[in-house]
């Protein structure tokens, strides 16, 4: 079984091209919840949702996020109405929130209102809350303590980041727990999600970082920069204000002591000189169909299948 950390968009692409080749019990997907939030008496999930959409193929292609071919009624008429209008949940998406919302105020688990919802939308792989328990991502900026998606939506990521503040002490969830002991577990992958707002979340769960290392499995990363650039999102940006080169190699020292691989596109090969003490896959990272996310997903899947036969250094895979 192959346990993939995901987080939003680029960790969804991923997702959905290993959950194309691989068969549901062979596949766990473990998604960031330190952007849940409560917006208008709703509980929103947004990385579980971006997961489910994508894995369902309902996803909006050009936003990355929420549902394809979605209207704005509601959003317009609280706008009219003087509400929050700065986080938009589209009609369709927001049924979603709402059923979530009153699942989890008649006492349910979000890890099993999580699977309910995927079940749903036809989704046979297992899609995993980090944690049942709030776990909530707080940015220290140069505007001060911001709840996370007071900086990343209603300030689109301009505040400068100073640091950030993890949740301490949240368990895993039950699920997530279990799967971390699994015995089936192969190797653990990390999607291309940006590594300071999705995937340190869930490492930063109790025990998490220190039980998944102490596996012995592969634990390889996908470096969502390519270029000196973030695919999507402001982890280049991040990168930036914290003094961390914007480079692969930069993804790689953030990574050092967890990670045993890192997976880099072809335009990063002169990274390759930066990078020690982990191997190294180059090939295309970019995914803009789901034919790109398959032969990532293969590419990676074969890498990490085929370890101990594997010598130490960089591997290099042609473009498809």
């Amino acid at each position: 079984m192959i346990l993939a950390l995901a987080g939003g968009v680029g960790g969804a692409k991923l997702a959905a091209g290993l959950a194309a080749i691989l068969p549901p019990e062979e596949l766990a997907i473990v998604v960031n919840t330190g952007d849940d939030f409560e917006h208008l008496g709703l509980n929103i999930c947004p990385d579980i949702d971006t997961v489910t959409y994508t894995l369902a193929g309902i996803a909006n292609p050009e936003l990355g996020w929420g549902i394809a071919g979605e209207s704005w009624a509601f959003m317009e008429q609280v706008a009219k109405l003087g509400g929050e209008s700065w986080f938009r949940l589209g009609d369709r998406d927001l049924a979603t929130h709402v059923e979530r919302t009153r699942r989890l105020r008649d006492g349910e688990r979000l890890t099993v209102v999580t699977e309910a919802l995927a079940r749903a939308h036809g989704i046979a792989h297992r899609i995993v809350p980090m944690a049942d328990d709030p776990a909530p991502t707080i940015v220290h900026s140069d505007e001060g303590r911001l709840a996370f998606q007071d900086y990343f939506v209603r300030r689109q990521c301009r505040p400068r980041v100073e640091r950030l503040e993890l949740a301490p002490n949240v368990r895993p969830s039950a699920a997530f727990d279990a799967l971390i002991d699994d015995p089936a577990i192969e190797a653990v992958i990390i999607c291309p999600s940006n590594p300071w707002l999705s995937i340190d979340p869930i490492l930063a769960l109790s025990g998490v970082r220190d039980r998944l290392r102490a596996r012995g499995v592969p634990i390889v990363a996908i470096s969502p920069i390519v270029g000196g650039k973030a695919v999507k999102g402001p982890a280049a940006k991040i990168m930036a204000e914290l003094g961390i080169p914007v480079s692969s190699a930069g993804i790689a020292a953030h990574y050092r002591g967890f990670v045993d691989g890192l997976v880099l596109d072809m335009a990063d090969a002169g990274d390759m000189e930066a990078i020690a003490g982990v191997r190294t896959l180059l090939t295309g990272t970019i995914m803009k169909s789901a034919g790109d996310r398959a032969r990532l997903a293969a590419d990676v899947l074969t890498w990490v299948r085929q370890w101990d036969s594997h010598p130490a250094g960089p591997i290099s895979v042609a473009k498809a």
